[in-house]
């Protein structure tokens, strides 16, 4: 059973569906597939019996570590 923290932060945690995350991330669904088969780009969730959604945190941490990654390549 979950604890009342763990329910806490579920209710504050948004589900994002398809469209916003390609409109996030800047690529497309065949690519983010790939990513997610190779492990580099977070797992959607089952929402429904045809219906996938990610977690926001999920897709900001991937931007970020996106933005890190780049950002090291660029220090002298």
């Amino acid at each position: 059973m979950a604890t009342h923290d763990q329910l806490q932060t579920v209710s504050c945690e948004r589900l994002l569906r398809w469209p916003e995350v390609k409109h996030r991330v800047g690529i497309s669904r065949s690519q983010v597939e790939l990513l997610i088969k190779i492990g580099t780009f977070p797992a959607p969730i089952k929402i429904g019996a045809r219906s996938t959604a990610w977690l926001q945190s999920s897709i900001d941490e991937w931007i970020t570590s996106r933005i890190a990654a780049s950002s090291k390549g660029h220090q002298p």
